[in-house]
């Protein structure tokens, strides 16, 4: 996901879509232990997602913060 869309997001899909793509790593990561992945460089591409994800909202809360 590219921060062109990601900043395009509400911060309750951000959370969200943030809850989605940490279960999906726990899947990756489990299925990548039990037999090895056709392409293992999604694991590192969905923790690229989710460090994406967690900058915006933080970005965000500290953008209100700074309003009040």
């Amino acid at each position: 996901m590219k921060q062109e869309v990601i900043k395009e997001l509400s911060k309750a899909d951000i959370i969200e879509r943030l809850e989605e793509e940490r279960k999906r790593l726990t899947k990756l990561k489990l299925n990548h232990a039990v037999s090895p992945l056709e392409n293992p460089h999604d694991i590192s591409a969905n923790r690229k997602t989710i460090a994406r994800l967690e900058t915006e909202l933080r970005s965000r809360i500290i953008a209100e913060n700074n309003n009040k």
